[in-house]
Protein backbone atom coordinates (compact mmCIF):
# COMPACT_ATOMS: atom_id res chain seq x y z
CA UNK A 1 0.00 0.00 0.00
CA UNK A 2 1.25 3.06 -1.12
CA UNK A 3 0.43 5.89 1.38
CA UNK A 4 1.57 9.84 0.83
CA UNK A 5 3.43 10.88 4.02
CA UNK A 6 4.73 14.24 2.13
CA UNK A 7 4.99 16.61 -0.63
CA UNK A 8 7.28 18.97 -1.34
CA UNK A 9 8.79 22.25 -0.04
CA UNK A 10 10.59 25.63 1.46
CA UNK A 11 11.68 28.14 3.61
CA UNK A 12 14.93 29.53 5.29
CA UNK A 13 16.55 31.72 7.62
CA UNK A 14 16.08 33.80 11.20
CA UNK A 15 12.47 34.56 11.12
CA UNK A 16 10.66 37.60 11.14
CA UNK A 17 7.19 36.54 12.34
CA UNK A 18 4.22 38.67 12.25
CA UNK A 19 1.04 37.67 13.71
CA UNK A 20 -1.85 39.27 11.68
CA UNK A 21 -4.74 37.83 13.05
CA UNK A 22 -7.10 41.06 11.78
CA UNK A 23 -5.42 41.04 8.29
CA UNK A 24 -7.30 41.34 5.40
CA UNK A 25 -8.62 38.38 2.55
CA UNK A 26 -6.01 39.88 0.51
CA UNK A 27 -2.04 40.57 1.56
CA UNK A 28 0.41 40.16 -1.17
CA UNK A 29 3.15 38.06 -1.23
CA UNK A 30 5.59 40.11 -2.97
CA UNK A 31 7.32 37.49 -5.72
CA UNK A 32 5.56 34.02 -6.95
CA UNK A 33 4.83 31.00 -4.93
CA UNK A 34 7.63 28.31 -5.10
CA UNK A 35 5.77 25.86 -2.81
CA UNK A 36 2.55 25.52 -0.72
CA UNK A 37 1.92 22.71 1.98
CA UNK A 38 -1.31 22.08 3.75
CA UNK A 39 -1.50 20.96 7.30
CA UNK A 40 -3.59 21.33 11.05
CA UNK A 41 -2.94 24.00 13.29
CA UNK A 42 -5.16 24.27 16.78
CA UNK A 43 -8.19 22.53 14.30
CA UNK A 44 -7.63 25.04 11.82
CA UNK A 45 -6.71 24.14 7.98
CA UNK A 46 -3.54 26.02 7.49
CA UNK A 47 -2.25 27.04 4.07
CA UNK A 48 1.77 27.13 4.34
CA UNK A 49 3.41 29.23 0.93
CA UNK A 50 6.81 29.57 0.44
CA UNK A 51 8.13 32.61 -2.48
CA UNK A 52 10.79 34.43 -4.03
CA UNK A 53 10.18 37.16 -1.81
CA UNK A 54 12.12 35.52 1.47
CA UNK A 55 8.84 34.45 3.08
CA UNK A 56 6.73 31.63 4.03
CA UNK A 57 3.36 32.55 4.61
CA UNK A 58 0.37 30.96 6.49
CA UNK A 59 -3.15 31.47 5.61
CA UNK A 60 -6.42 30.00 7.78
CA UNK A 61 -8.09 28.20 4.84
CA UNK A 62 -11.41 28.83 6.23
CA UNK A 63 -11.20 32.76 6.39
CA UNK A 64 -8.97 32.77 3.45
CA UNK A 65 -6.60 35.40 5.68
CA UNK A 66 -3.24 35.66 5.88
CA UNK A 67 -2.79 35.19 9.82
CA UNK A 68 1.02 35.02 9.76
CA UNK A 69 4.40 35.11 8.01
CA UNK A 70 8.33 34.46 8.55
CA UNK A 71 10.41 36.92 6.73
CA UNK A 72 14.14 36.16 5.89
CA UNK A 73 16.25 39.16 7.10
CA UNK A 74 20.03 38.07 7.21
CA UNK A 75 22.30 35.17 6.49
CA UNK A 76 25.56 34.91 8.73
CA UNK A 77 25.28 38.40 10.05
CA UNK A 78 24.92 40.49 6.11
CA UNK A 79 21.89 41.24 4.78
CA UNK A 80 19.92 39.05 1.59
CA UNK A 81 18.81 40.14 -1.45
CA UNK A 82 18.17 38.62 -4.96
CA UNK A 83 18.17 34.83 -5.45
CA UNK A 84 19.37 34.17 -1.83
CA UNK A 85 16.50 35.10 -0.82
CA UNK A 86 14.70 32.32 -2.25
CA UNK A 87 12.92 29.90 -0.23
CA UNK A 88 12.21 26.81 -2.34
CA UNK A 89 10.23 24.09 -0.27
CA UNK A 90 8.25 23.70 2.77
CA UNK A 91 6.39 21.07 4.76
CA UNK A 92 3.49 20.50 7.56
CA UNK A 93 4.68 17.82 9.79
CA UNK A 94 4.63 16.84 13.93
CA UNK A 95 7.21 16.83 16.51
CA UNK A 96 6.42 15.16 20.02
CA UNK A 97 2.75 15.63 19.27
CA UNK A 98 2.97 19.44 17.85
CA UNK A 99 2.80 20.50 14.51
CA UNK A 100 5.70 21.85 13.06
CA UNK A 101 7.09 23.72 9.35
CA UNK A 102 9.75 22.32 7.67
CA UNK A 103 11.87 24.47 4.92
CA UNK A 104 14.29 24.61 2.72
CA UNK A 105 15.38 27.55 0.71
CA UNK A 106 18.81 29.01 -0.91
CA UNK A 107 21.17 29.13 1.87
CA UNK A 108 21.15 25.37 1.57
CA UNK A 109 19.90 25.03 5.13
CA UNK A 110 16.37 23.02 6.42
CA UNK A 111 14.89 25.29 9.19
CA UNK A 112 12.61 23.81 11.38
CA UNK A 113 9.57 26.46 12.51
CA UNK A 114 6.96 26.23 15.36
CA UNK A 115 3.88 27.93 13.82
CA UNK A 116 2.15 28.07 17.39
CA UNK A 117 4.52 30.08 19.63
CA UNK A 118 5.89 31.78 15.79
CA UNK A 119 9.52 30.37 16.64
CA UNK A 120 12.36 28.74 14.65
CA UNK A 121 13.45 25.09 16.57
CA UNK A 122 17.23 25.32 17.30
CA UNK A 123 19.76 26.29 14.29
CA UNK A 124 19.07 25.52 10.68
CA UNK A 125 20.31 21.82 9.61
CA UNK A 126 23.04 21.89 7.67
CA UNK A 127 25.47 20.10 5.60
CA UNK A 128 24.08 20.13 2.16
CA UNK A 129 26.28 22.38 -0.30
CA UNK A 130 23.83 23.89 -2.36
CA UNK A 131 20.37 25.33 -2.31
CA UNK A 132 17.67 22.49 -0.71
CA UNK A 133 14.95 22.48 -3.40
CA UNK A 134 12.30 20.03 -1.81
CA UNK A 135 11.40 18.65 1.73
CA UNK A 136 9.29 15.35 3.00
CA UNK A 137 8.31 14.33 6.29
CA UNK A 138 8.61 10.41 6.97
CA UNK A 139 9.26 8.19 9.87
CA UNK A 140 11.79 5.59 10.60
CA UNK A 141 11.33 3.29 12.71
CA UNK A 142 8.84 5.23 14.79
CA UNK A 143 10.71 8.34 14.81
CA UNK A 144 9.70 11.47 12.79
CA UNK A 145 12.51 12.39 9.73
CA UNK A 146 12.97 15.06 7.48
CA UNK A 147 13.86 14.41 3.35
CA UNK A 148 15.19 16.91 1.86
CA UNK A 149 16.98 16.99 -1.77
CA UNK A 150 19.37 19.39 -2.95
CA UNK A 151 20.94 21.33 -5.91
CA UNK A 152 24.42 19.50 -4.63
CA UNK A 153 22.77 16.36 -6.39
CA UNK A 154 21.59 14.34 -3.09
CA UNK A 155 19.10 13.42 -1.00
CA UNK A 156 19.85 13.21 3.21
CA UNK A 157 17.36 12.24 6.07
CA UNK A 158 17.95 14.20 8.86
CA UNK A 159 16.87 12.95 12.52
CA UNK A 160 14.15 15.57 13.48
CA UNK A 161 14.32 14.55 17.16
CA UNK A 162 17.53 14.40 17.75
CA UNK A 163 18.54 17.21 14.44
CA UNK A 164 21.07 14.78 13.07
CA UNK A 165 21.48 13.61 9.40
CA UNK A 166 21.54 9.91 9.50
CA UNK A 167 23.79 7.86 7.59
CA UNK A 168 25.11 8.71 4.53
CA UNK A 169 23.57 11.40 1.22
CA UNK A 170 21.73 9.40 -0.82
CA UNK A 171 22.60 9.31 -4.60
CA UNK A 172 25.87 9.66 -6.54
CA UNK A 173 25.78 13.10 -7.43
CA UNK A 174 25.18 12.14 -10.97
CA UNK A 175 22.03 14.13 -11.49
CA UNK A 176 20.56 16.98 -9.66
CA UNK A 177 17.52 15.84 -7.69
CA UNK A 178 14.32 18.59 -8.18
CA UNK A 179 11.37 16.73 -6.05
CA UNK A 180 10.84 14.30 -3.07
CA UNK A 181 8.08 12.48 -1.35
CA UNK A 182 7.51 9.96 1.36
CA UNK A 183 5.43 7.22 1.17
CA UNK A 184 5.32 3.19 2.05
CA UNK A 185 5.20 0.46 -0.21
CA UNK A 186 4.49 -3.31 1.00
CA UNK A 187 4.94 -1.52 4.36
CA UNK A 188 8.42 -0.21 3.89
CA UNK A 189 9.07 3.35 3.91
CA UNK A 190 10.41 4.90 0.75
CA UNK A 191 11.35 8.04 -0.71
CA UNK A 192 10.45 8.59 -4.06
CA UNK A 193 12.67 11.00 -6.26
CA UNK A 194 12.42 12.97 -9.55
CA UNK A 195 15.37 14.40 -10.76
CA UNK A 196 16.72 17.04 -13.91
CA UNK A 197 17.99 13.73 -15.55
CA UNK A 198 14.87 12.75 -16.12
CA UNK A 199 14.16 9.82 -14.47
CA UNK A 200 12.26 8.85 -11.18
CA UNK A 201 13.90 6.57 -8.46
CA UNK A 202 12.66 4.86 -5.51
CA UNK A 203 15.08 4.70 -2.16
CA UNK A 204 14.22 2.89 0.98
CA UNK A 205 14.15 5.15 3.76
CA UNK A 206 15.67 2.65 6.74
CA UNK A 207 18.81 1.82 4.57
CA UNK A 208 19.51 4.40 1.93
CA UNK A 209 19.84 2.00 -0.87
CA UNK A 210 18.08 2.50 -4.05
CA UNK A 211 15.03 0.00 -5.24
CA UNK A 212 15.76 -1.25 -8.70
CA UNK A 213 16.40 0.30 -11.74
CA UNK A 214 15.30 4.39 -12.61
CA UNK A 215 12.21 4.91 -14.32
CA UNK A 216 13.09 6.42 -17.69
CA UNK A 217 10.45 7.85 -19.98
CA UNK A 218 10.64 11.68 -19.36
CA UNK A 219 12.88 13.80 -22.28
CA UNK A 220 13.70 16.38 -19.46
CA UNK A 221 13.91 17.09 -15.90
CA UNK A 222 11.36 15.21 -13.87
CA UNK A 223 10.25 18.33 -11.84
CA UNK A 224 7.22 16.80 -9.69
CA UNK A 225 6.35 13.38 -7.86
CA UNK A 226 3.04 12.21 -6.11
CA UNK A 227 1.94 9.04 -5.14
CA UNK A 228 -1.84 7.29 -4.81
CA UNK A 229 -3.75 4.12 -5.71
CA UNK A 230 -5.69 3.25 -8.68
CA UNK A 231 -8.14 -0.31 -8.63
CA UNK A 232 -5.96 -1.12 -5.10
CA UNK A 233 -2.61 -0.85 -6.69
CA UNK A 234 0.01 1.63 -5.84
CA UNK A 235 0.96 4.50 -8.56
CA UNK A 236 3.58 7.20 -8.75
CA UNK A 237 2.53 10.10 -11.03
CA UNK A 238 5.23 12.81 -12.43
CA UNK A 239 4.97 15.56 -14.12
CA UNK A 240 8.27 16.67 -16.41
CA UNK A 241 9.84 19.52 -18.39
CA UNK A 242 8.64 17.73 -21.52
CA UNK A 243 5.29 19.04 -20.71
CA UNK A 244 3.95 15.52 -20.09
CA UNK A 245 2.76 13.71 -17.06
CA UNK A 246 3.70 10.02 -16.50
CA UNK A 247 1.67 7.06 -14.44
CA UNK A 248 3.96 4.68 -12.51
CA UNK A 249 3.20 0.97 -11.48
CA UNK A 250 6.34 0.93 -8.76
CA UNK A 251 5.68 -3.24 -8.64
CA UNK A 252 6.73 -3.77 -11.79
CA UNK A 253 8.46 -0.65 -12.58
CA UNK A 254 6.64 -0.09 -15.77
CA UNK A 255 4.79 3.16 -16.95
CA UNK A 256 1.31 2.59 -17.68
CA UNK A 257 -0.18 3.87 -20.98
CA UNK A 258 0.72 6.73 -22.72
CA UNK A 259 1.79 9.54 -21.20
CA UNK A 260 -0.71 12.70 -20.38
CA UNK A 261 -0.42 16.17 -22.70
CA UNK A 262 -2.21 19.27 -22.28
CA UNK A 263 -0.07 21.47 -19.88
CA UNK A 264 1.76 23.08 -22.46
CA UNK A 265 5.60 24.03 -22.15
CA UNK A 266 7.86 23.03 -19.19
CA UNK A 267 6.84 21.45 -15.86
CA UNK A 268 4.12 20.40 -14.31
CA UNK A 269 3.45 20.53 -10.37
CA UNK A 270 1.22 17.84 -10.07
CA UNK A 271 -1.01 16.07 -6.82
CA UNK A 272 -3.54 13.41 -6.66
CA UNK A 273 -7.16 13.79 -5.14
CA UNK A 274 -10.43 11.92 -5.02
CA UNK A 275 -13.10 13.61 -6.87
CA UNK A 276 -16.60 11.68 -6.83
CA UNK A 277 -14.79 8.72 -5.85
CA UNK A 278 -12.21 8.35 -8.39
CA UNK A 279 -8.61 9.23 -8.13
CA UNK A 280 -7.56 11.89 -10.40
CA UNK A 281 -4.36 13.73 -10.75
CA UNK A 282 -4.26 17.93 -10.07
CA UNK A 283 -1.82 19.23 -12.51
CA UNK A 284 -0.66 23.08 -13.42
CA UNK A 285 1.42 24.36 -16.16
CA UNK A 286 3.25 27.55 -17.70
CA UNK A 287 -0.09 28.14 -19.53
CA UNK A 288 -1.19 29.02 -16.48
CA UNK A 289 -3.88 26.83 -16.09
CA UNK A 290 -4.82 23.86 -13.87
CA UNK A 291 -5.83 20.64 -15.46
CA UNK A 292 -7.85 17.13 -13.75
CA UNK A 293 -7.23 14.21 -15.52
CA UNK A 294 -8.97 10.57 -14.40
CA UNK A 295 -6.17 8.49 -13.18
CA UNK A 296 -7.54 4.97 -14.00
CA UNK A 297 -8.50 5.96 -17.63
CA UNK A 298 -6.18 8.72 -17.94
CA UNK A 299 -7.90 11.13 -19.93
CA UNK A 300 -8.69 14.63 -19.18
CA UNK A 301 -11.93 15.49 -17.33
CA UNK A 302 -13.20 18.77 -18.78
CA UNK A 303 -11.89 22.06 -19.66
CA UNK A 304 -8.80 23.82 -18.01
CA UNK A 305 -8.95 25.81 -14.90
CA UNK A 306 -8.34 28.88 -15.63
CA UNK A 307 -7.55 32.58 -13.33
CA UNK A 308 -3.92 32.77 -12.24
CA UNK A 309 -2.07 35.45 -14.85
CA UNK A 310 1.31 33.21 -14.93
CA UNK A 311 2.69 30.17 -14.74
CA UNK A 312 1.38 27.60 -11.86
CA UNK A 313 4.59 26.80 -9.79
CA UNK A 314 2.99 25.19 -6.79
CA UNK A 315 -0.01 23.16 -6.29
CA UNK A 316 -0.98 21.07 -3.14
CA UNK A 317 -4.54 18.97 -2.61
CA UNK A 318 -6.48 19.09 0.96
CA UNK A 319 -10.20 18.69 2.31
CA UNK A 320 -12.57 21.69 3.23
CA UNK A 321 -15.87 20.79 4.58
CA UNK A 322 -16.24 17.43 3.29
CA UNK A 323 -15.02 18.67 -0.40
CA UNK A 324 -11.52 17.89 -2.50
CA UNK A 325 -9.88 21.35 -3.36
CA UNK A 326 -6.78 22.08 -4.58
CA UNK A 327 -4.41 24.97 -3.45
CA UNK A 328 -2.65 26.52 -6.19
CA UNK A 329 0.47 28.65 -6.10
CA UNK A 330 1.67 30.79 -9.37
CA UNK A 331 4.34 33.46 -10.46
CA UNK A 332 1.41 35.85 -10.43
CA UNK A 333 2.12 36.48 -6.63
CA UNK A 334 -1.10 35.08 -5.58
CA UNK A 335 -2.58 31.39 -4.17
CA UNK A 336 -6.08 30.27 -5.32
CA UNK A 337 -8.13 27.62 -4.26
CA UNK A 338 -10.31 25.61 -6.25
CA UNK A 339 -13.55 23.42 -5.67
CA UNK A 340 -12.54 20.07 -7.54
CA UNK A 341 -16.08 18.76 -7.60
CA UNK A 342 -17.91 21.67 -9.27
CA UNK A 343 -14.24 23.07 -10.89
CA UNK A 344 -14.74 26.44 -9.64
CA UNK A 345 -12.36 28.99 -8.01
CA UNK A 346 -13.22 29.77 -4.20
CA UNK A 347 -13.32 33.14 -3.58
CA UNK A 348 -10.76 36.04 -3.81
CA UNK A 349 -7.37 35.02 -4.76
CA UNK A 350 -4.79 35.00 -1.48
CA UNK A 351 -1.83 37.74 -2.48
CA UNK A 352 1.03 38.19 -0.54
CA UNK A 353 4.43 37.60 -2.41
CA UNK A 354 6.11 40.27 -4.06
CA UNK A 355 7.97 40.15 -7.57
CA UNK A 356 11.79 39.89 -7.61
CA UNK A 357 14.65 38.74 -10.13
CA UNK A 358 15.02 35.07 -8.31
CA UNK A 359 14.94 33.10 -11.43
CA UNK A 360 11.61 30.15 -11.84
CA UNK A 361 11.15 27.30 -9.69
CA UNK A 362 11.90 25.51 -12.41
CA UNK A 363 15.54 26.62 -12.81
CA UNK A 364 16.74 26.81 -9.08
CA UNK A 365 20.45 26.83 -9.07
CA UNK A 366 23.16 27.77 -6.51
Amino acid sequence: MLVAAGILIAALLIPLIRMINAAPAVVSHAGGVLNVSIGQVDGRLIAVSAGRDATVRIWDLITKRQIGDFAAEELDGLPLSGRERAIFAVAFGELNGRPVIVSGGWDATIRIWDPLTAKQIGDPLTGHERSVVSVAFGQVNGRPVVVSASNDATIRVWDLTTRKQIGKPLGDRSGLIASVVVTELNGRPIIVSGGRDGTVRIWDLQTGKQIGEPFTGHESNVVSVAVGQVNGRPVIVSGGWDATIRIWDPLTAKQIGDPLTGNERAGSPAAISVVNGRPVIVSGGVDNTIRLWDLADRKQIGEPLAGHDRAVTALTVTQLNGRPVAVSGSDDQTLRMWDLTTRQQLGEPLRGHIATTTPTTTNQDN
